[in-house]
């Protein structure tokens, strides 16, 4: 079965040359000129990953970036010619896989789609096998990528939740945000790490919402972060 791609960029131009890239790799393409087109294209089809540019006429790609995780954990590879490390950060943090800077080579695109992909893959076959994590007031459950507190179901992103559950599974050790982001973006990766920070910002301000009584990640100094739950010794 064809790689399902969706391709959402406001500029015709842009969609007709990453078509052209796509599909002489063998991948079926679809495409969306606006953010409401691409939302409606993913509720009618099932993708493989989405290329999504940040400037769009009716809502930026960080707003698509958002909805799209509330629905689904389909790789998302954002395309933009800003590049800001700020940027960078701040698309990682609500939810995105990678991100490229335009211009850039068209190998170098397909190597990422495929590295996104094989990830995804790689981390979904492997999660039946893991055993669910219980800590007080908090649960964790690889199986079904859930999060429970207080019995209460916590909606967190696909990085989120990954981030939480490593260290949560590891809670013997400290990790760097180094290692954090081998680990959770791969090799390849190139962006700052410091999108690390974000997604702990965001997972903190979750559990804290949600009534957890104790923070569940705590900030080694000197080195990076580490899981801790309530009645643990440091």
């Amino acid at each position: 079965m064809k790689i399902q791609i969706l391709v959402i960029d406001d500029e015709w131009n842009m969609r007709n040359l990453l078509r052209i890239y796509l599909m002489k790799e063998g991948f079926d393409v679809k495409e969306a000129g606006t953010g409401h087109e691409a939302l409606h294209l993913m509720k009618q089809h099932r993708f493989d990953i989405i290329l999504l540019d940040v400037m769009m006429p009716d809502m930026d790609g960080w707003q698509i970036c958002k909805k799209a995780r509330e629905e689904s954990q389909v790789p998302i590879l954002m395309l933009t010619a800003r590049s800001e490390t700020k940027d960078k950060v701040h698309g990682l943090g609500i939810g995105a896989d990678d991100y490229m800077t335009k211009p850039f080579e068209p190998e170098e695109l397909i190597a990422r789609i495929y590295s996104l992909i094989r990830r995804y893959t790689l981390a979904n076959s492997s999660l039946p096998k893991e055993k669910r994590l219980h800590y007080p007031e908090l649960s964790i459950h690889p199986d079904g990528r859930a999060v429970f507190i207080h019995d209460q179901a916590v909606e967190f992103t696909q990085k989120e939740f990954d981030l939480l559950h490593m260290l949560a599974e590891h809670s013997e050790r400290a990790f760097s945000r180094e290692e954090l982001v081998e680990r959770l973006w791969g090799h390849d990766f190139q962006g700052e790490s410091r999108v690390i920070d974000t997604h702990v910002k965001n997972i903190r301000e979750k559990v804290n919402k949600a009534g957890l009584s104790y923070n569940p990640i705590h900030t080694v100094w000197g080195i990076g972060y580490k899981f801790h739950a309530a009645g643990e010794d440091l």
